[in-house]
C-alpha cells in the first residue's frame, strides 16, 4: 500500500498546525514546525489568499494526515458516516478514532499513530484474544485490545509501560498498564476529542 515517505515535519508545516506525527520529537526543540512554521517550498513564506474550497481541502488533508489514512479509504469512511444517523462530521471522527492503530496510540501503547501502525503490522496486538495485524481494523464498543504475551518482554513495550503512566486517562477507554491491555468502552463525543479539525468543512467539501 502507498505511504508517504518524505519528511513528516513538512506535513505539519503544510497544514499550518502541529499534527503530532512524530511522538516525543514534536514536544522538543527539534520540532520542524516550531523551527519553521511556514509552508514548505520556495513560496512558503509568501502570504496567499485561500479560497473557500482551499480551506475545505486543507481541513480534509489535515484529518487524513493526523490519522494516517489514504484518500480512497478516507472517502469510504465519509460515506459510512454519511449513511449513519447523526451528525456526519462527528460520526466521521468517531470512525477514525475507532481504528486499531489510533486506539493503541490513545491507550498509550505507542508514542504516535505512526509507531502504533508499525507495531500492529508486526503482529504485537490481539483484539478479543485474536491476533490482528491490520491497522485499519475498526474496533467496536466492548472490544479488548492487548499486547501479545510473547511481545510484552520486548524493550519497546517495557518503555511504553513507564511512559504510558504519564498519559491522561480518556473517558471512552479503559487501560490496565500492568497487564498491558485496554478496552474500547464507547465512541467518544466531539467535546472529548482534542484533534484540531473543523469537521463541517470536510462535510461541505464532499457535499459539493
Amino acid at each position: 500500500m502507498a505511504r508517504y515517505k518524505e519528511s513528516t515535519c513538512r506535513l505539519c508545516r503544510r497544514e499550518g498546525a502541529k499534527l503530532y506525527l512524530k511522538g516525543d520529537r514534536c514536544y522538543s526543540e527539534k520540532c520542524g514546525f516550531a523551527r519553521k512554521g511556514y509552508p514548505p517550498g520556495m513560496h512558503g513564506q509568501k502570504k496567499q489568499k485561500v479560497s473557500e474550497y482551499g480551506m475545505q481541502l486543507r481541513e480534509k488533508q489535515k484529518a487524513r494526515r493526523i490519522y494516517g489514512v489514504l484518500e480512497a479509504q478516507f472517502r469510504r469512511y465519509f460515506k459510512e458516516a454519511d449513511r449513519r444517523r447523526g451528525v456526519t462530521g462527528e460520526l466521521l471522527l468517531q470512525i477514525l478514532e475507532s481504528r486499531l492503530d489510533n486506539v493503541i496510540y490513545r491507550l498509550g501503547f505507542a508514542r504516535s499513530r505512526i509507531e502504533a501502525r508499525q507495531l500492529v503490522r508486526h503482529g504485537h496486538f490481539m483484539v478479543n484474544g485474536r491476533k490482528v495485524d491490520v491497522p485499519s481494523y475498526l474496533t467496536r464498543p466492548g472490544d479488548e485490545i492487548a499486547v501479545r504475551e510473547n511481545s510484552r518482554s520486548q524493550p519497546v513495550f517495557k518503555e511504553m509501560a513507564a511512559w504510558g503512566t504519564t498519559q491522561e486517562a480518556l473517558p471512552w477507554l479503559e487501560v490496565d498498564r500492568e497487564q498491558m491491555k485496554g478496552r474500547f468502552v464507547r465512541f467518544p463525543t466531539r467535546e472529548e476529542l482534542d484533534v484540531p479539525i473543523t469537521e463541517h468543512l470536510i462535510v461541505e467539501l464532499y457535499s459539493r
